[in-house]
């Protein structure tokens, strides 16, 4: 599967929040679009992912 444009394996458990667990990021403080559709938060932990997926995952940074 592609992450914001780079190849990458799908994680063991093969979900999204898996894969942002992976990654470091808090799903509270993330968005992520998959195959050009957004994921809701709600559904990070069922949202299974594919070898064929193409996931952007965008931070939020607070800040002034």
């Amino acid at each position: 599967m592609k992450v914001n444009g780079n190849e990458r394996a799908v994680p063991a458990e093969g979900t999204v929040l898996a894969l942002l667990k992976e990654l470091g990021h808090d799903p509270q403080r993330v968005a992520v679009e998959k195959n050009g559709t957004i994921i809701p938060r709600a559904q990070f932990a069922e949202e299974k992912l594919t070898d064929a997926d193409h996931l952007e995952v965008v931070c939020f940074v607070g800040g002034g």
